[in-house]
């Protein structure tokens, strides 16, 4: 067998032979990517206090990343498609850690932003790449499998990045969080080159560049306008972006529609396995990664763990993914899509429900239960509706199925951290002020009500100050984690009813297994999709 994997996929008279080691690579370059959003979250503290970070700044911090990642995803996903798949995950994890080694070395937040930025995009290559190659590589009969090990990598990255974020915290700067990427990164080129086969679609014919130039401008004007509106205020340009992003997606379904060789053909969407998936994974998102986003901060700053506490007691979700990643690989062949999808949506639900119920006195225990729910609700919905999607797509468009998975993944992730951290901002300012507002000065005021760091930043200076004294600052900082618990109450309360109407509208969605079977049967997966082009003719 020789070292280098160098027999392309598509000459391959059987099985690839070590596509399961395939996978490994695959799962650890997916590892890294989502580890990059999930350990910033430790390491934000840090961050922002060694570069003077305003709100604005760490926000942008946070999504200078996401931006570039959910808006190219498509386009680098058709790219791949057809020069090579391979050659895309190889490029994408170089420049990942590119971006990585420059975060590690900058003091500046200009240039932080930027190396995150730089990172996204290595991310929006990675991203599509794995999961095409995925399909590439293993036969229909073992995808399902394959695909629920890539979801549970997911998982465990959401829980993994805080836990080694937090350990280097312990005895390194923040730039350290950037640059253990590069060692995971340097293994994971090293892997494909040696176990990852080369791939691309045949016969695709020419790139679609005007749809994908439109898919940029639409997917990034509504990310930027999602970030920057209910964060910073509805000013000139989150609206103009939002004008922009509304503009954009008409052009490009218009443009999409005509094009005889569509980059997204948007017909697919009157495939209710396929819509119903896609919205499945967008609302799922939207609702835990908005629900993780603020549990972390509580355990940090209202229960005081440190960054390496916080990653030990997200261990559990990780957990909980890997037991709903194999109960589904069980039980969907046998209760089909819906059952599996609709079920994990409704235990997410509920688990963010729960956190209606935390106060100012909630313990870790409190958590607990919410966090083992949205692990288990990952575990058994996300590898599922993945896979249908994939299903969805022929051989020659897997970048852009996978592209597809993944923007509906990173806009709702995007939209659940800004829509419900906006809201939680909300809560808590107000509350603080109905709890404070009369004793504090006016710009103590105000900077207390930035975040739940500034307010417990303000109450350690009070201690300190021989006009207020400890009592005066323990009241704050009661009151702060009072305001907080508030916010994350109310946040949840409102998380939970999007969820809930998400789930209802996707249950309605998908079809159930008895249909699905019944049209599979009657009809190729050609002859359908055929039909649907032809009826939206």
């Amino acid at each position: 067998m020789p070292l280098l994997a160098a027999t392309p996929v598509e000459k391959m008279t059987g099985p690839y032979t070590r596509r399961w080691w395939a996978l490994l690579v695959l799962c650890l370059s997916l590892l890294i990517v989502v580890m990059a959003n999930t350990s910033l979250i430790v390491a934000a503290p840090a961050m922002t206090a060694d570069l003077g970070l305003s709100s604005s700044d760490l926000q942008w911090v946070i999504d200078g990343y996401t931006v570039p990642y959910a808006a190219l995803m498509l386009v680098l996903g058709s790219i791949g498609d057809k020069y090579s798949r391979r050659g895309a995950l190889i490029t994408g994890l170089v420049i990942f850690a590119g971006g990585s080694v420059m975060g590690s070395l900058v003091d500046e937040t200009a240039l932080v932003i930027a190396a995150r930025a730089i990172m996204g995009v290595g991310a929006a290559v990675v991203m599509p790449a794995t999961l095409s190659l995925l399909v590439a590589v293993f036969p229909k009969g073992e995808r399902a499998r394959a695909i629920t090990a890539w979801t549970a990598t997911s998982g465990l990255a959401i829980a993994v990045g805080p836990l080694v974020a937090g350990w280097l915290l312990e005895d390194h700067a923040w730039g350290s969080t950037f640059l253990v990427n590069v060692p995971i990164a340097v293994a994971a080129v090293v892997g494909a080159l040696l176990l990852v086969p080369p791939s691309k679609a045949a016969g695709m014919g020419r790139i679609d560049y005007v749809g994908g130039l439109l898919s940029i401008v639409s997917v990034g004007s509504l990310v930027y306008a999602s970030i920057e509106g209910p964060h910073f205020g509805w000013g000139a340009g989150p609206v103009a972006a939002a004008v922009v992003a509304g503009v954009g997606l008409v052009a490009f379904v218009a443009w999409e529609l005509r094009h005889p060789h569509p980059m997204l053909d948007v017909r697919r969407f009157l495939l209710r396995p396929f819509s119903g998936s896609m919205l499945a994974v967008l609302f799922f998102f939207f609702g835990t990664y908005g629900a993780i986003y603020y549990a972390t901060q509580f355990l940090q700053f209202v229960l005081g763990y440190g960054a390496l506490e916080t990653g030990v007691r997200l261990l559990p979700l990780a957990g909980a993914v890997f037991v709903g990643a194999a109960v589904t690989g069980k039980l969907t062949p046998k209760l089909g899509v819906r059952a599996m999808v609709g079920s994990g949506m409704v235990i997410g639900t509920v688990g963010v429900f729960l956190l209606v119920l935390i106060e100012k006195d909630s313990t870790y225990a409190d958590f607990l239960a919410p966090m083992l729910l949205l692990g288990l609700a990952i575990g058994l919905s996300v590898s599922p509706a993945t896979d249908t999607i994939m299903g969805s797509f022929p051989e020659s468009e897997l970048g852009v199925g996978g592209g597809a998975n993944d923007t509906a993944l990173e806009l709702g992730g995007s939209l659940g951290i800004a829509v419900l951290g906006s809201l939680l901002g909300t809560a808590y300012r107000d509350e603080l002020a109905g709890l404070v507002g009369d004793r504090l000065p006016a710009a103590a005021l105000d900077t207390a009500q930035d975040s739940v760091g500034g307010g417990l930043a303000v109450a350690e200076r009070l201690a300190t100050n021989p006009a207020a004294g400890p009592r005066q600052a323990e009241a704050l900082a009661d009151a702060v984690n009072q305001a907080f618990a508030h916010g994350v109450a109310t946040t949840s309360l409102v998380g939970g009813i999007i969820m809930a109407a998400g789930a209802l509208i996707v249950i309605a969605v998908l079809p159930g297994r008895r249909s699905t079977r019944r049209g599979a049967a009657e009809k190729p997966a050609e002859a359908r999709d055929a039909e649907y082009s032809d009826s939206a003719r």
